[in-house]
Formats: structure tokens, sequence, C-alpha cells
């Protein structure tokens, strides 16, 4: 009787962990094979934009990031700034460089998401086209601005941009691991959905939305995953995002240790916070029904990369066990697919867009990379239910 229990618990754990797996390897597999396409072509006008920028204690990026928004603006485009909860120089720096300035204060209702409900508002006293939003932290890159735009315009819907983060030149921690399982998450998974014909996950920057899409948006709530909530939202309600990889936004990862740290926790307990929801959202025939918000449900439940590879290993003890002592085969050879099927998927993404940001000499970082994330996994559990919006850790360590 134990003996049944053993290899039932061992056969399930290798099922679970075989099925995020699976849709993480084609996923990669997807985005990685084949010719990479190209946005159609956009004709006619280019809609009006306003781009909005929640910022919260952002007196070190924010200039930077307003410059790059305007020189890609055109006449009739708004720059709205809101500084929200923020005790520095945010607002009076974005009122200097030419932005509309909404001062938030309210220490009980704090998070991006707020940010953006007010900047909404604002907007709708004199509504654009088309609002793109971009983190205070971010720099567009050439062209972003018009094909987020025009995208949004011509599909009627959601538009997530090409959104990387990248290690600073004088860095004090080596990130070569962190910005390949950035470039993986945001760039090539979400490239693989668009080459299957499916959705996208809105990813936290360089969003663009109709003004009659967004306006209607549930967005004042604290969560951490605010984008990636909002996404799922607008997709079970018919606005599915759809991914664009012409438009490029970028980021830069924080400069120490401690901001890294801060800036994994917030996303993590953010996720986890959200993981609940999705597994009743499973058991809903509407979703069911929905193939784009199903796609984008089961996208959300892939573990983080590190997590994933632990749960490789862990289903792969009881499995090697039950095969060693004779006893079950199921659970091993279900472990040993999984296995394949990840290490194929990551070894074909690095070969084919990971090798400048991960070189090979950077390969021995990687047990460390794994130790230091799954180390910090039991406190964004803890964190889960009560983080709130911190301003990452960027200063330069001298």
């Amino acid at each position: 009787m134990q003996q049944d229990i053993l290899v039932a618990a061992a056969l399930l754990l290798s099922v679970v962990v075989l099925v995020p797996t699976v849709f993480f390897a084609i996923e990669c597999l997807a985005g990685s094979i084949g010719r990479q396409s190209t946005p159609p072509r956009q004709n006619g006008r280019r809609p009006q934009v306003a781009v909005l920028v929640p910022a919260h204690n952002e007196e070190l990026q924010i200039i930077g990031t307003l410059q790059s928004i305007q020189s890609q603006m055109r006449d009739g485009d708004r720059l709205v700034v809101v500084a929200d909860n923020c005790n520095d120089l945010t607002a009076s720096l974005a009122r200097e460089a030419g932005a509309d300035v909404i001062v938030r204060f309210d220490p009980l209702r704090r998070g991006k998401g707020y940010a953006l409900d007010a900047g909404v508002r604002y907007l709708g006293l004199l509504p654009p086209d088309v609002v793109v939003i971009v983190d205070a932290d971010c720099w567009l890159e050439p062209g972003a601005l018009d094909n987020l735009a025009l995208m949004a315009a011509a599909t009627n819907g959601p538009v997530q941009s090409r959104y990387l983060m990248f290690a600073p030149p004088d860095a004090s921690i080596n990130l070569a691991v962190s910005e390949f399982a950035f470039l993986l998450k945001n760039r090539i998974r979400l490239l693989g959905l668009a080459k299957l014909g499916l959705p996208a996950q809105l990813t936290g920057s360089g969003m663009a939305f109709p003004w009659a899409v967004l306006r209607d948006a549930a967005l004042a709530n604290g969560d951490l995953v605010e984008d990636m909530k909002l996404g799922l939202d607008l997709a079970r309600i018919g606005h599915a995002p759809l991914f664009c990889d012409a438009a490029a936004v970028s980021s830069r990862f924080p400069y120490s240790k401690k901001g890294l740290e801060t800036q994994a926790s917030r996303w993590n307990a953010g996720r986890l916070a959200l993981a609940a929801h999705l597994f009743s959202a499973l058991l809903d025939v509407n979703t069911l029904r929905n193939r784009a918000y199903l796609a984008l449900v089961v996208d959300a439940l892939i573990p983080p990369l590190t997590l994933l590879a632990a749960l490789l290993l862990l289903s792969l003890f009881p499995a090697v066990f039950l095969a060693t002592s004779g006893i079950a085969i199921a659970p091993l050879a279900i472990s040993i697919i999984s296995i394949l099927a990840f290490d194929i998927a990551l070894s074909v993404a690095w070969w084919r867009h990971g090798r400048r940001a991960l070189p090979m000499h950077a390969m021995a970082d990687i047990p460390g990379y794994i130790f230091k994330k799954l180390r910090l996994y039991p406190r964004h559990v803890i964190e889960a239910g009560g983080a709130t919006w911190i301003r990452t850790d960027r200063t330069r360590i001298h």
C-alpha cells in the first residue's frame, strides 16, 4: 500500500512538472527556430499619442527617460508623469523637462496601478487616440513610439513592446545570467507565442493601448505584477495584448546586489500572489472557451526559470529511487523527457538569441545564480500577500 502511494505521488509530481516544462519548451523553440517575423507595414496617419509615465522616487532616472520619449513625440502628442508618493525631486524635474505632472499622495493606496489610474483619469479630460505607458527608469529605442502607436491603432488592441533589461557598464555584480533570463522571459517566449498566433503577456514598460480599451480598465490596485494582471484581465474580456518586437524599450538592472534582490523579490512575490487566482481560472469553463485568455493563463503559471529547474530536479530524485529499486519506471521516464525538453529549449534559445547576453565564459555563474534565487523564494512566499511598490535601488557603488 505504501509502495503504491509512493509511486502515485512520484508519478503525479513528474506529470505536474512536465506540463509547464512542455509549454516552456514550445515557447522557447517557437521563438528561436525559423525566421524572425517582420511587422506589417503600417499605412495611414500615426494616431495622437499620450505617453504616461508612472514614477515613484525616480529623480536619478526621470530626465533621461523623458528625453528619450520627447525625441519621438509629434505635434499633438502629450507627456504625462504621475509622481506617486514621492519624497524626492521627481515632480519638479519632470515639470522642468516639459511634462505635465500629476502629484499624488496616498500612503494607504500605493502602487503603480493607482498611479496609472490617476493618469488615465487625467487623460480622460482630453482623450488621446493611444496611450503608451513607459516606466520612469526606461528609455525608448529609435522608432518605438511610432511602431507601438501604429500597431495599437491597426489592431484596436493592447500592444507590448520588446522590453529588455541590460547590465550597467560599471555594475558591481555579474549580471550576465540575469540578463539572459530576462531576455528569455520578455522576448524569446513572447516571440514564440506570437509565432504560434497567440497573445503576449504585458511585461511592464512600453505598453500601448487604444483609448477605448484603457479607459474602462480596472487599474486602481496595489498588485506588484499589475501589468501581467492587466493583460490577463483584458484578454478575458476580448482584448488580448499582442507582441511588437519592432518596438524596443530598454532599462538597466540595479548596480548593487541589494537592488537586484529587491527587484527580484517584488516580481516573484507578485507572481506568487497571482498564482492562486490563475489556478482557479483554469477551473472556469469560460477560460477554456477563450483561447487567448487560456494561453496567457497557462503561460503565467509557468514557474520562473530557476524555480522550474529546481522542480525538475525535485521530481527526478524520487523517480530515480523508484527505478533503481525496481518498483516503477514511469516517473523516471517522464522526468527524463521533461529535463531533455528543458535543456534542448534553453540550448536552442541561448544559441539563437542569448550568446551576447550570456557568453560561454559566464556559464560558470549559473549554479551560483540558481542557488541565490532559490534561497530567496521562501521570503518571496511570505511577502506575497503584503509587499508594496518600492523604488529599486539603482545607486551606483563607488
